[in-house]
């Protein structure tokens, strides 16, 4: 004898070897022997064998139509047993009890079950719903395969063409247009990227790779609303003649500088910050567009500024005019470079010049050397600020010597770019660091001492973190740091001029201690500022490409950074070369074949040829 079971949902085929109290011994098809339960059996039966009773039961099955089924039962539960009896009328065979199983158990649309071998009919109402859905996947399945028909031929969907970005950056995969898409990827075995680009509809290569940044940080654009502001006015007017000190290509010009004389014959320096806090407050309009961007983002030939253009206009230090700002005044001993005092004042400060470093930087080898530097708009000035720069280098225990990372410039116009590399730690690159540094530890200690809340950047054991406890930063070696220096492009920084905007002006500050607001700029401010510097490697990364490309390199000097990894030479490009000998250490200079570039996964393909000074081919 032979039994039909349920087994977890699942139905099972044995034979009865023996049989126990509410319990049987079964032997399956297969051979394995199992104990089952008397409850769990569905049915008994002698013929067919268990090898021949799913054929039949699926033969009779397809001929059956659910829906007559379902009108063939009433409302009332019922068995398969007894469906079987009335469907095929006196008792029927087990194939044909196994075949009503069989079409009951898949079609659950049509009948719900109840227990083991048990059904109810699905209700009037319920089954039409179903049925309109199960109408709907169907239409919608033939729609995503006439899709699929047309990706694979290279030919872009009309109702695909609103959804290029997500199809791209992010697949909704509940969507129709995201599952159609996904399969014609798969069949043709291109990514979305490619299969676009097939289909001529791939923006340009740096359009993908921007876009798929606005997409994940900007979705609603990277335009920024018109803000109201107020630029303050009467505030005094600093006797000084400012000028700043920064790359061609800067537009939010934060900082400047001044020099003149101080009392008892000090020498009197001025660092000058913008002040957009003045303008605007935390919870306004203005301050909830820097809370959303919360920083400058850069990409070569590209720039997403954190405050909108009217704001940067009204308060950027451009020359000719007289700007709101913090300014840090420090008396010098002109003999001893010491500082005699320092003192902060909310001011308009004139600005006289706003100087580039590309006009100037043939001043840096003469400050060096202590020579004429009378020839050289504000000399003088610089001579003054370069060497009270060394002095406050000296004090932080900072002697010149360490290693600084080349710089690297990039020009873009249009499609083409221009790759430029500039050693940093210059003398113009070291009194604007200087300053700075002096600037953000002396506000920083001035909100602590104050016992103003403050974002502080901190450093223990190589670690740096952002806290509101101010700690030393062992790095820079001062006791106290609070980015104060660019509120122009960074939150944290306009959070800091707020809170130190409030103590010089004796009024509350708009920050609490470890309030909520406070931390959680903190931790915003860190994951975007970190995602936006990934995002300008990945951009630079691009246009080193790019230059590969448009200068037509075949061969090129690299040097060794590690295993199988080499640096190109002129442009910040690692690449992996995996035919790299394992012999040739960091340091060997070398020569490597391109052999593709691909603009669109930023990947490049390089063969190692030989070390540089052997012969071709080595």
């Amino acid at each position: 004898m032979n039994v039909l079971y349920d087994e977890n949902g699942d139905f099972k085929l044995g034979t009865i070897l023996g049989e126990h109290d509410g319990s049987l011994q079964v032997e399956s098809q297969h051979g394995k022997r199992s104990k089952v339960k008397t409850s769990h059996v569905l049915m008994r039966f002698g013929e067919p064998s268990v090898h021949e009773l799913i054929p039949a039961a699926e033969g009779l099955k397809d001929e059956m139509d659910p829906s007559f089924l379902w009108e063939a039962c009433g409302d009332e539960e019922f068995s398969f047993a007894d469906l079987a009896r009335e469907y095929f009328g006196g008792t029927p065979t087990a194939p044909q009890s196994t075949a009503v199983l069989l079409k009951l158990h898949e079609a659950p649309v049509y009948f719900h079950r109840k227990g083991r071998g048990r059904y109810r009919r699905a209700p009037v109402e319920i089954l039409r719903a179903a049925l309109a859905s199960l109408e709907r996947k169907r239409q919608q399945q033939m729609l995503v395969a006439e899709w699929v028909a047309e990706l694979k031929a290279f030919r872009l969907p009309d109702a695909l063409r609103p959804h290029i970005s997500m199809l791209l950056y992010k697949p909704d995969r509940n969507r129709p247009e995201a599952k159609a898409f996904e399969e014609a990827c798969a069949e043709t075995g291109l990514s979305a990227a490619r299969l676009l680009e097939k289909c001529g509809m791939l923006p340009s290569s740096h359009d993908y790779h921007f876009g798929r940044f606005l997409y994940e940080f900007f979705p609603e654009g990277a335009a920024l609303p018109e803000v109201e502001f107020a630029v303050p006015e009467n505030l005094p007017v600093a006797e000084v003649a400012a000028f700043s000190l920064d790359d061609a290509d800067t537009t939010e010009i934060d900082d400047a500088f001044s020099v003149g004389p101080g009392d008892g014959g000090h020498v009197r320096i001025g660092i000058h910050i913008a002040a957009p806090a003045l303008g605007f407050g935390v919870d306004d309009k203005a301050g909830a567009v820097a809370r959303h961007r919360l920083s400058t983002v850069y990409a070569p030939g590209r720039k997403l500024t954190m405050l909108p253009g009217s704001v940067i206009a009204a308060f950027t230090l451009a020359a000719g005019k007289a700007r709101p700002a913090l300014s840090l005044y420090v008396d010098v001993d002109p003999a001893t470079q010491t500082i005699a005092q320092t003192y902060s004042i909310i001011e308009a400060v004139p600005v006289a010049a706003n100087l580039r470093h590309q006009q100037i930087e043939a001043i840096n080898p003469v400050l060096q050397q202590g020579g004429d530097v009378s020839s050289f708009p504000y000399g003088s000035e610089l001579r003054t600020l370069y060497r009270f720069a060394v002095a406050l280098a000296t004090r932080r225990g900072d002697d010149g010597r360490g290693f600084e990372r080349p710089e690297y410039i990039f020009r873009v116009e249009g499609e083409r770019v221009e790759i430029s590399e500039r050693q940093r730690g210059a003398p113009l690159d070291k009194l604007v660091a200087e300053l700075m540094i002096l600037a953000n530890s002396s506000w920083g200690r001035l909100l602590a001492d104050q016992e103003v809340p403050a974002i502080y950047r901190a450093q223990s054991q190589g670690k740096v973190r952002i806290t509101t406890v101010p700690a030393p930063h062992e790095g820079i070696g001062v006791s106290h740091y609070a980015w104060s220096s660019s509120p122009l492009r960074r939150y944290v920084d306009l959070v800091n001029q707020w809170q130190l905007a409030a103590l010089l002006n004796g009024t509350p500050p708009p920050f609490q201690r470890n309030s909520a607001s406070l931390l959680g700029a903190i931790r915003d401010f860190e994951l975007s500022y970190a995602a936006y510097a990934e995002f300008q490697d990945r951009m630079e990364r691009y246009w080193c490409l790019r230059w590969l490309i448009q200068e037509g390199i075949k061969q090129t000097p690299a040097t060794v950074v590690r295993e199988s990894t080499v640096k190109i030479r002129d442009i910040p490009l690692y690449v992996r070369v995996p035919s790299l000998p394992p012999e040739l250490g960091p340091g060997t200079q070398v020569i490597v074949e391109v052999d593709a570039v691909d603009l669109i996964d930023s990947t490049i393909d390089a063969i190692y040829k030989t070390r540089q000074g052997d012969s071709a081919g080595g």
